[in-house]
């Protein structure tokens, strides 16, 4: 005989309650986990990457590394850099512009990249005032025309007149065909109405090693990487770019004083992340950064390295500033015929 299975009343009655609310409560399971999803992240709550656009050696590598620890400090997670060279700097600012925007990857770039670089090359894949958020500007690195020891020219004028008299057969490096350091040739070049040869190196460092060498007989170039240089004698500081006379080299004297005005400019450095971050992250990279070029270690490790403290007031300051230079910079590519031939 078929054995019968039977229950008590109430205690089926509790089991059918108890799966009741399992349904109920597996029911609002994924609302919990949506809810949960959507509770904002404390930020940063990781480590958070800085892309630098060049090689290491060269002016924005160099600030870079200054800021990098005390930025750490300040956000209470590791910042990593990430130097991305290539392509004029573009690689890395294609990067970032199209990184999530969530905080966690930034820009150290420069003048050249953000502002130069829309103007020199024909097809341009980012839009540095739609594409990137400027945090805020950091520093600007003196930058000073030097010639290799075996030109016999001593002062700018001597300069000149040698190379009049070898038209087409002095060659003048640059870090990258998009560089401050090469429009500023171009420009010196056209005004002084001498023809120098354009030889692209990928990133400062290399340049430095290409004039050492006589690779290269000129450059415009940052003032840190090549000072011990100058002062050995290899090479020779015949102007600087600065709007005052470098600390460093006091009797150096300006291409303003020398009656080249257009080539008083800022060789500046910025930290960028990419357009759509939130405003409170925004908010939070923008004070962090503020106070580390407000901390006096930091203003006197730039200083040692000729490099001058320059901070943006707020965002808007700052946003502001880069159309400024976007605006500025790609009216003189313009003018001295450059637009567009990368």
């Amino acid at each position: 005989m078929e054995k019968q299975i039977r229950y008590r009343q109430p205690g089926w009655i509790a089991v059918r309650t108890l799966c009741r609310w399992l349904l109920i409560a597996a029911g609002l399971l994924p609302f919990a986990a949506s809810a949960a999803s959507q509770a904002p992240e404390k930020y940063p709550s990781r480590p958070v990457r800085i892309l630098v656009p060049f090689a290491p050696g060269g002016a924005t590598d160099f600030v870079a590394r200054i800021v990098q620890p005390r930025l750490a400090e300040e956000l209470g997670q590791p910042v990593v850099l990430d130097n991305r060279a290539g392509a004029s700097g573009n690689i890395a600012l294609e990067m970032a512009a199209r990184a999530t925007p969530d905080g966690y990857t930034a820009l150290f770039s420069n003048v050249g990249v953000i502002a130069i670089n829309p103007a020199l090359f024909k097809s341009f894949p980012i839009n540095t005032l739609r594409d990137l958020r400027c945090l805020s500007v950091v520093a600007d690195m003196a930058s000073v025309l030097v010639v290799h020891s075996s030109v016999p020219a001593k002062t700018v004028k001597e300069f000149i007149e040698y190379a009049k008299a070898r038209p087409g057969k002095i060659n003048y490096g640059s870090s990258s065909p998009g560089s401050l350091s090469r429009l500023g040739m171009e420009i010196f070049a056209n005004k002084s109405g001498i023809s120098l040869v354009h030889v692209p190196y990928k990133g400062a460092a290399a340049v430095s090693v290409a004039l050492l060498s006589a690779e290269v007989q000129s450059s415009f170039v940052s003032l840190a990487p090549v000072l011990a240089n100058i002062r050995s004698g290899q090479l020779r500081a015949l102007a600087s770019r600065t709007r005052e006379r470098p600390e460093l080299l006091p009797d150096l004297p300006t291409l303003k004083e020398l009656g080249y005005p257009e080539l008083t400019d800022s060789a500046w450095q910025g930290l960028y992340i990419a357009a759509g971050t939130p405003m409170p992250v925004l908010k939070t990279l923008h004070a962090a950064i503020t106070k580390v070029v407000e901390d006096p270690r930091v203003a006197e490790r730039l200083k040692a390295g000729s490099a001058t403290i320059i901070r943006s007031g707020s965002l808007e300051n700052c946003a502001a500033f880069s159309k400024s230079e976007v605006a500025f910079w790609g009216k003189l590519v313009k003018q001295v015929g450059l637009a567009g031939m990368q």
